[in-house]
């Protein structure tokens, strides 16, 4: 046998051998509900969530390569973006809706605001083809990515294939996307006795459990559903939520609940962004109610607390702010890969 085809012989050997011992197992925090995703069908290992990870940050995803993922799913955000209350694309564009955050996504079984996306292995695939945002197609992707000089060896290290399919890139997107779990905040240090609250932070756990749980539920901090919350609908915007989706008048107005961690990070809130503090959002409660056929039950009287109770609320939530999530250096921007990388 001739020296370069042993040479290629073995180099083939080390690959498969790295694609199929470099799986990794989805540590579930103890007291904590098993997640909905199947990994069965998407096994984690170290190659594809890097994988996964370049491609998040890689502009490449979009028509003009100006806008990657990351772009309105910053890090130090919590992965949603601040700077603005609707997500903005290429060309800045405006889109319909404030970005939403990305975390503990294992245990979600519908994504977007209305729940237009029933699994997360198809989820980027709305960002990227949305006009309003990536304006891109898969195969125009697929096309890019393989004429490129890193990642066909990426995806073969992945996938033990270099012929790059929409399947394995969606795919690798979810795997990255799944690492991204919090769940180290003061309150999880509570829970695992390691810490203590305060007395305020009490006395809000206490009015948390009261006002906020049936649709905020622990450890996740949201149950995942979809409740009309009696904002005012934007008339410029025409937000029909759900409904949209379903085509169902008992879905109008509802939105996926969304998780209350590191809400420090994550403002402004809402489907819209229309708030910016927190105190705004209880005032909403406690007085900005519309009374629609949809409200949620549990807002049908209102949430009602004075000043002092606003305040113990919010420490209560403050320790649900992971400082470990947005500061993970495993999550953010992939700098030596980008800087080995030709094209990108």
């Amino acid at each position: 046998m001739k020296k370069g085809l042993v040479i290629s012989c073995l180099l083939a050997t080390v690959a498969l051998l790295s694609f199929k011992t470099n799986k990794i197992q989805f540590a579930i925090p103890k007291g904590w509900p098993k997640p909905v995703y199947d990994f069965g069908k998407n096994p984690l290992s170290l190659n594809k969530v890097e994988l996964g990870r370049m491609l998040f940050y890689d502009p490449v995803l979009s028509r003009d390569s100006t806008t990657s993922c990351a772009s309105c799913h910053s890090p130090f955000n919590a992965f949603t973006h601040v700077d603005h209350d609707l997500s903005h694309g290429i060309n800045d564009r405006i889109g319909k809706r404030n970005s939403p955050a990305l975390m503990n996504l294992a245990w979600s079984s519908s994504f977007m605001w209305d729940g237009s996306i029933n699994h997360l292995d198809v989820q980027s695939l709305a960002p990227i083809t949305n006009p309003l945002e990536m304006d891109e197609s898969l195969p125009n992707v697929i096309r890019k990515l393989q004429s490129n000089t890193r990642y066909p060896n990426l995806f073969y290290k992945a996938y033990g294939d270099s012929v790059i399919t929409g399947q394995h890139l969606l795919q690798a997107l979810s795997q990255f996307m799944l690492t991204l779990v919090s769940k180290n905040a003061k309150y999880d240090s509570v829970m695992r006795k390691q810490a203590a609250f305060t007395e305020q932070e009490s006395k809000g756990y206490a009015l948390y459990k009261q006002h906020c749980a049936s649709c905020h539920t622990e450890p996740l901090f949201t149950n995942y559903s979809f409740e009309n919350n009696g904002l005012y609908v934007d008339n410029t915007l025409n937000d029909s939520g759900r409904m949209a989706i379903t085509k169902l008048p008992i879905d109008s107005l509802k939105f996926k609940v969304p998780t209350l961690r590191n809400l420090k990070y994550s403002y402004p809130y809402m489907h819209d962004g229309r708030f910016k503090h927190l105190g705004q959002v209880l005032n909403h409660y406690a007085m900005g109610i519309q009374r629609t056929p949809t409200l949620a039950t549990q807002l049908q009287k209102g949430v009602f607390m004075n000043n002092e109770e606003k305040f113990y609320l919010i420490s209560f939530l403050a320790t649900l702010n992971d400082k470990t999530f947005v500061s993970n250096t495993a999550y953010g921007f992939p700098k030596k890969y980008f800087e080995q990388s030709e094209g990108l």
